[in-house]
């Protein structure tokens, strides 16, 4: 099994509260990290496994397992039994892992029921860092990061994305409330494929559909709980310049977002006008995804101004701001470090990284010209 970094996590937050809650899009290997905890397992997607857990509940209280409770948005009626048990024995930590395929905006029995009573850790799909071998790493921008996406197995690709990305349209997003039909889920998505890097125009796009700019951004909002859509926030600093003030947004696995726009293999990629944006979004993911597993508190944005002054990405970092800019190519020139320098200077950054596809990294800890995985090294460190 290949070793995921927010194990890490996990293992305190056990220790330290009485549930943890593990979200993230579905078959993006949580249910194989919470197997490897060795605790008890209810699949609350079944209902033989309901009726089980229904039947077990007075004898598991009693014992120190940890109850692992998948899918765990499927079954309301389980939240105030969870509530009980833990407000009779405040003392006792770690008894229940509950795994979640939709954010907590999405599971209101989790904010309604547990607020104060857990904590919350994100999975992602395989991380850069996570693939160790090479030939993993290598089509990991092209298949993204789900385990039986082509990562790992190449022959799964793009069949793999296309078959996920109807079943979520025609059964998961319904079940999870999303009031579109699937035929109107499967356009979106596909304009939303087609707006990958691009800021975020909900009239436009409403119109396209014949829906309202309110409903096309309602839709949006369930995309980005599910873990589809990354919405990314543009900077807001106070400069004597006009800002974009419209988010941006990505598809948050590049796998998906290729097998959506028919793309094959690298070189089709490669060849395609928007390849620059795909290869923006996931640099963007990757680097959110390092700091979420790490648990570090941080706030990422984008930034631009009308006269064309930009940050691919903004993150604030405590007491830093990094300003990063991500370009695809593998010899990028001075120009292009000049060009982040004055846009960095406008938001008064503290440090500075050119991201590209260079063979070797340059520059020091404050700033580099320096390739996907020198920049993951910065951010761990």
């Amino acid at each position: 099994m290949i070793a995921r970094q927010v194990r890490r996590q996990l293992l305190p937050r056990l220790k330290t509260y009485p549930a943890v809650v593990l979200v993230g899009p579905r078959q993006c290997g949580k249910t194989t990290l919470a197997k490897s905890m060795a605790g008890t397992y209810y699949d609350l997607e079944q209902e033989p496994e309901r009726l089980r857990l229904d039947l077990e509940w007075d004898a598991l209280l009693q014992r120190n397992d940890l109850a692992i409770l998948d899918e765990a948005q499927s079954w309301p009626e389980v939240f105030p039994r969870l509530r009980g048990a833990i407000d009779r024995d405040r003392k006792r930590m770690g008894r229940f892992l509950l795994l979640g395929s939709v954010s907590p905006s999405l599971m209101g029995q989790v904010s309604e029921s547990l607020a104060g009573r857990l904590s919350m850790i994100e999975l992602t799909p395989f991380l850069w860092t996570e693939l160790k071998a090479i030939p993993s790493r290598a089509r990991r921008w092209l298949c993204g990061g789900y385990p039986d996406g082509g990562v790992l197995k190449p022959r799964q690709y793009p069949r793999w994305q296309l078959d996920y990305l109807a079943l979520l349209a025609q059964r998961d997003l319904p079940l999870w409330g999303f009031p579109a039909k699937p035929q109107t889920t499967d356009r979106l998505l596909r304009m939303l494929g087609a707006m990958h890097g691009q800021t975020w125009n909900a009239s436009r796009v409403g119109q396209s559909l014949g829906l309202s700019y309110q409903t096309v951004n309602t839709y949006l909002d369930y995309l980005v709980g599910a873990f589809l859509i990354r919405r990314l926030q543009p900077y807001q600093a106070n400069i004597r310049k006009r800002l974009v003030k419209s988010p941006k947004i990505y598809w948050r696995d590049s796998g998906l977002l290729h097998a959506l726009l028919n793309i094959p293999d690298e070189r089709t990629l490669i060849a395609q006008p928007w390849v620059g944006a795909s290869w923006e979004g996931f640099v963007i993911e990757q680097a959110i995804g390092q700091l979420s597993s790490q648990g570090r508190a941080f706030e990422a944005y984008y930034f631009r101004t009308s006269d064309q002054h930009e940050l691919d990405l903004v993150l604030e970092l405590g007491s830093e701001r990094w300003a990063v800019e991500i370009k695809l190519s593998a010899s990028p020139g001075p120009a292009d470090m000049a060009r982040l320098e004055k846009a960095a200077d406008l938001i008064g950054a503290s440090r500075r990284f050119l991201v590209s596809q260079v063979g070797r990294s340059t520059g020091d800890e404050e700033r580099a010209s320096c390739n996907l995985t020198g920049f993951i090294e910065r951010l761990r460190r």
